[in-house]
């Protein structure tokens, strides 16, 4: 069904009828996760600090990622006010909406505007809040690292959920909250509310740009320059307190893998729940009134049971009382398999409550099962990336042995891997996309717009553990901070095998979150795809139901779409070669100046690595910003302007191009950067163990090359 038939359709719905009880649900559901994420962190920040050497190192980490992330806001709140005013000029100037033509459009633009700042707001405390408890529970995991593995493990999760929770809970709030006050301003009908939210997601986008642009710089800037001099150069270990870049360095996973992933989930998250809000209130319109509002509130109480499931998972995860032999990543799987299980249930009940109509009965049976597989996705894609990333299994292993040889064979080692790991994520990206949208479709007798929201129902299993999946991801760099910690402090050698064990798999965790984030979007991206088109449908007035390549402009904008992902990624990798060269030349100075630093007489200056860090992030953040979000309004203003056709919505076609190429080209690449760099880093972190001579081999040396070359891959 056309969006522009909405008001037409049969049973019109009334704008004065009150917003449904589930949302009250929803919103004390998001109370709760507010209030057990801050039972999680007084848990975590409860737990001993360690002596004063390991206080003294997590003070400087904390104030170098505070003042970071202070700067940072601030530059990125400009740019976001002078978005915020362009957003409102342009809603004031346009026509009012087909579905909406009686709402003043001052009206509109209010809402949108309001929308963006709440995304850009919410999203950056989401992502400051939960690095703050991030940089307070390093030193505790270290000091827990100290009395048994169990209790490190333990401490390392509940703070990395902390973030999980906060952030599912902020994005289910604000929505919510949004969708109170905009009914307030333009009296509209459930259904038509989504698409006055579209700012909520643009601006948590538009932080999360900046916020994931700034923080990899800064971290994969510090983590090169750091390597280069200290392990290559001065041949002392990982985290030694000789090198001048180590404190930077541990900032930079602060910065980047916590307030950076928190802000880009939080996005993903807000975004996957706007476009399947949109999509189901475009279907409802085809059921009967009094069982719409379940197909538009459907996405928040499928994360409202995300809240609930992964909380019993991470508080039952336990590592076994004997550590001997215990791969952390299998303690950490064993709670989200009960995450996964609760969920698989809670999906099935919810699709019963709320898809269910008498003029289609079996149709929350066909929604059930695109949930599970989307779930089923989720977890395939864990078990494809720890495949290729952990050093127990062959890829990682045969980078080792590649090492034997030089850098040169270790570089081609690790290319091989991240390519061929491109295949099995893209299979079950296509199967679990066509099968979601046939079983969609059979739901509906075949409708294609049941179709898209069956694909938008995977898209939320998927996304269904993502507070399980945020907490290991956010437990690598608070693990590889404790490491840092524990080497700093010169605590016993005991203590650093268990820190180290936990940075490895945490270093696994991340590449899982990454490639996890590279999946949802992939689906989400389809559905923000259709949801695109659907707005375009309301502005214009008529149907705009598929897009012909075969038309020259169309085609040109989806080569645009696929150049700016290459460009921009190399936009990027040259801001962090830039940075890394000024971390490595003050570092370089200060062994030369202060030769005493070798041998402990001096002290290195870790505050100049980090001031230099911080200014070389700030300013080459700005370019590669700007290009993601300008090229697509001016490729749909050139095609429009230069095309010699009477198709007026040719520019429209060709950002739709756009959108698709980029994503299909971004997602292949972006799975080959993260895997190519995670198995990059576990190859050199594999020798370090001993094999294949050990640290300070020729081997490790070689390892440490690639080991480079992922730091720059993991983040662009």
């Amino acid at each position: 069904m056309e969006a522009t038939e909405i008001l037409q359709s049969r049973n019109p719905p009334t704008v004065t009828a009150p917003l449904p009880s589930m949302l009250y649900v929803v919103a004390l559901v998001a109370v709760g996760g507010l209030v057990f994420a801050s039972w999680l962190a007084a848990w975590v920040l409860g737990k001993d600090e360690g002596d004063e050497k390991m206080r003294q190192v997590s003070d400087a980490i904390r104030e170098g990622a505070a003042g970071f992330l202070s700067t940072q806001y601030a530059s990125i709140f400009k740019l976001a006010v002078v978005v915020l005013v362009g957003i409102f000029l342009m809603y004031l100037v346009r026509e009012p909406p087909k579905n909406l033509p009686q709402v003043a459009s001052w009206r509109l633009a209010f809402c949108v505007a309001v929308s963006f700042a709440t995304g850009c707001i919410l999203s950056g405390i989401a992502g400051y809040v939960g690095m703050w408890v991030a940089v307070r529970s390093n030193v505790r995991v270290a000091s827990a690292a100290c009395r048994s593995f169990q209790e490190a493990i333990a401490v390392g999760l509940r703070a990395g959920a902390f973030s999980g929770v906060l952030v599912v809970s902020m994005v289910l709030l604000g929505i919510i909250a949004l969708l109170f006050g905009v009914r307030l301003v333009v009296p509209a009908a459930l259904h038509q509310l989504p698409f006055l939210l579209v700012g909520y997601g643009f601006g948590a986008s538009f932080v999360a740009l900046f916020a994931q642009l700034g923080g990899g710089i800064y971290t994969k800037a510090a983590d090169v320059g750091a390597d280069m001099v200290g392990k290559v150069e001065a041949d002392i270990p990982e985290d030694d307190p000789r090198n001048p870049a180590v404190i930077a360095d541990l900032v930079g996973d602060n910065v980047g893998d916590c307030a950076g992933r928190g802000a880009d989930l939080f996005e993903s998250i807000a975004g996957e729940i706007l476009a399947a809000m949109i999509l189901g209130g475009t279907l409802s319109q085809q059921l009967p009134a009094d069982a719409r509002s379940g197909y538009v509130l459907f996405p928040l109480a499928i994360h409202a049971m995300d809240l609930i499931v992964s909380g019993i998972g991470i508080m039952m995860t336990e590592a076994p009382k004997s550590s001997k032999g215990i791969d952390p990543m299998e303690v950490l799987k064993s709670g989200y398999k009960v995450s996964v299980g609760l969920a698989a249930v809670g999906i099935v009940v919810l699709c019963r409550l709320l898809l269910y109509t008498e003029e289609h009965p079996k149709a929350w049976m066909h929604f059930s099962v695109c949930g599970l597989v989307g779930l089923g996705t989720a977890f395939l894609f864990i078990l494809v990336t720890q495949y290729y990333t952990d050093f127990n299994f062959p890829p990682v292993r045969q980078i080792a042995q590649a090492s034997l040889t030089g850098h040169g064979t270790n570089v081609i080692a690790g290319m091989s891997v991240g390519m061929r790991a491109t295949a099995a994520p893209a299979g079950i990206i296509c199967v679990a996309l066509l099968c979601s949208y046939k079983t969609g479709m059979a739901a509906l007798d075949g409708s294609p717009s049941a179709g898209l929201f069956g694909t938008a129902v995977a898209t939320m299993g998927m996304l269904s553990t993502v507070v399980f999946v945020l907490a290991m991801d956010v437990f690598g760099p608070i693990t590889d901070n404790a490491g840092g910690i524990v080497e700093m402090s010169e605590q016993p050698e005991t203590v650093r095998n268990i820190t180290d064990s936990l940075d490895a798999v945490g270093n696994t965790t991340k590449a899982i979150t990454k490639g996890f984030s590279v999946g949802s979007a992939s689906l989400a991206c389809f559905l923000l795809f259709s949801a695109f088109l659907d707005e375009v449908s309301e502005l214009a007035g008529e149907k705009v139901g598929a897009v012909d390549i075969s038309v020259p402009e169309v085609f040109l904008g989806g080569i645009a779409g696929a150049t700016l992902v290459f460009y921009f990624s190399g936009q990027c990798m040259t801001a962090v070669g830039s940075a890394a060269q000024e971390v490595v030349n003050n570092v370089r100075s200060q062994f030369r100046e202060r030769p005493g630093i070798m041998d402990g007489s001096q002290k290195p200056d870790y505050a100049s690595c980090v001031s230099i860090v911080t200014r070389a992030a700030l300013r080459e953040m700005v370019a590669p910003g700007i290009v993601a979000t300008t090229v697509p309004l001016c490729v749909g203003f050139f095609f429009r302007v230069a095309s010699s056709g009477n198709d007026r919505l040719i520019g429209a076609k060709a950002i739709a191009s756009f959108l698709m190429f980029a994503t299909s080209s971004g997602v292949l690449f972006a799975i080959f950067l993260n895997t190519a760099g995670g198995a990059w880093d576990n190859a050199k972190k594999y020798i370090e163990q001993g094999v294949h001579g050990g640290k300070g081999s020729a081997a490790h040396k070689a390892a440490v090359t690639g080991g480079q070359r992922g730091d720059e891959e993991k983040r662009r």
